[in-house]
């Protein structure tokens, strides 16, 4: 890496003229550069790696409950504060703006369903869990005027910008902006592995310390089963643990997730990136490696402290090349689940997969808004009348990728409790009150339009026209 070192104090001085960052985001660049450039990602030893053991990932119901005595979870929630991180668009679903800010269910969006929760224990238990929102430069004033509308709830929401750094110019290693590009295309959020030092940047963790309060629950946004759970924050707290990653049991859908590993006696995140090509299949596997990481994770607020000061936080780079405008670019990332190896008396939890329900496109939202699932008090729960533990494989055509596009396609949700399979593809619409059934796949031919009549039952059928019906 000869070449390395001469790029750096070229792009350093070139970062050094961009006005538009912050003392502690051009180091924080400069830092993640030069450990990218040297080349010092730690190399995995495959014939190293241990499966954990239930001391290291702990059993959901090992851990144990909280007792119905209120004055014990007041107690436990003084302690807490929620941070979702909300710096995502939700241009992949066709919207506008913050993801946060899509409707999930009952005209209610995720950010709403995230404070009806937090406001329901405050009242209930009188404490004040505050909300915390970090936000990307993408996000940030898009969010400012929305939690205005949420004044007069029972929640503190705190809002910080996680880091903004300038893409790099692949071939003259220099920041983009420094060679005139001025609008955000320029720079880009380095990932949520950021969340730690610009939640101590922002001034916001010193302050929460100051109330007495002791750990952070991060998730993302776009999670709704990622809800306050007391049992995991009771344990934590007892066992003085660090950091502790919920992870749930692998199926194949989940089959590229990060997974944890011990490996030379610490607790790690091992992610597809890491794997040699020749384990790859093996790293898929649901056989060998059995868990992954929902990005739910709980941390000490102090030891967040101490690390981020001590400048120890060194997770895996992640590179992530681009081409904008006809440029190549990179920009470099980390993940806060790498953080784990950092941390002292890290461990995972395997949770039910009920804490693990991203919205991540219009299929996902189909299952969230039919009679799988029921809305209580923010909370949104599995309708207990489905026997099969897994959701059903929903698979919608390109028609159906945007928010609008979906809801316009559909006048009312079908019921898809007794659902196997459904693929969409083509032209089609549904009427309202429709049930399927098994494993359905509606098909419209290029050209033609196919409607499923109002009230139609369709079971374990393959739909190519109206004669199918």
């Amino acid at each position: 890496m000869a070449a390395a070192t001469e790029k750096l104090p070229q792009l350093k001085s070139a970062t050094d003229g961009l006005t538009e960052m912050s003392a502690n985001e051009k180091s924080g660049f400069i830092n993640l550069v030069s450990r990218y450039l040297s080349g010092e990602a730690q190399h995995i030893e495959w014939s190293k790696i241990q499966t954990p053991t239930d001391e290291i990932v702990v059993p959901y119901d090992k851990m144990a409950n909280v007792s119905e005595d209120a004055s014990e979870t007041k107690y436990l929630l003084d302690k807490l504060v929620v941070l979702k991180l909300n710096g995502g668009l939700g241009t992949t679903m066709g919207c506008t703006g913050p993801k946060s800010v899509i409707e999930v269910r009952d005209g209610l969006t995720f950010l709403d369903l995230i404070v009806i929760q937090i406001e329901n224990l405050n009242n209930k238990y009188g404490c004040k869990v505050p909300l915390v929102l970090m936000n990307s430069f993408n996000t940030h004033d898009d969010t400012q005027k929305i939690v205005e509308k949420y004044t007069k709830s029972n929640v503190d929401i705190h809002t910080f910008n996680q880091s903004k750094y300038p893409r790099v110019v692949a071939d003259e290693f220099v920041p983009w902006p420094s060679k005139g590009k001025t609008d955000k295309d320029g720079w880009y959020p380095p990932g949520h592995g950021d969340v730690f030092p610009s939640l101590m940047n922002s001034g916001k963790l010193d302050a929460f310390l100051s109330q007495g309060k002791e750990y952070v629950f991060v998730a993302n946004s776009d999670n709704l089963g990622a809800i306050v759970d007391l049992k995991i924050l009771k344990h934590l707290i007892q066992n003085k643990n660090e950091y502790c990653m919920e992870v749930t049991p692998k199926t194949l859908a989940d089959v590229k997730g990060g997974t944890l590993i011990s490996y030379e006696g610490k607790v790690q995140l091992l992610e597809i990136a890491q794997v040699p090509d020749e384990h790859v299949n093996e790293f898929k596997s649901i056989e060998k490696f059995k868990i992954f990481n929902t990005n739910n994770l709980w941390v000490n607020l102090k030891a967040i402290k101490k690390i981020v000061e001590a400048d120890a936080l060194k997770m895996e780079i992640i590179p992530n090349p681009k081409e904008i405008d006809g440029v190549k670019v990179l920009q470099l990332e980390t993940a806060a689940g790498a953080a784990i190896r950092f941390f002292d008396n890290a461990i995972g939890v395997n949770v039910p997969r009920s804490r693990f329900l991203p919205v991540k496109a219009t299929s996902d939202l189909l299952l969230v808004q039919s009679d799988l699932y029921t809305l209580v008090d923010g909370f949104v729960t599995r309708n207990k009348a489905r026997t099969n533990p897994t959701n059903p494989a929903i698979e919608l055509g390109p028609e159906y990728k945007k928010v609008a596009s979906f809801l316009s396609r559909f006048k009312s949700i079908p019921s898809i409790v007794e659902l196997d399979s459904l693929k969409v593809s083509g032209d089609v619409s549904f009427g309202s009150g429709v049930v399927l059934k098994g494993k359905v796949s509606v098909k419209a031919n290029s050209g033609t339009k196919l409607a499923i009549p109002d009230n139609t039952v369709v079971q374990n059928k393959d739909i190519n026209g109206p004669e199918d019906l």
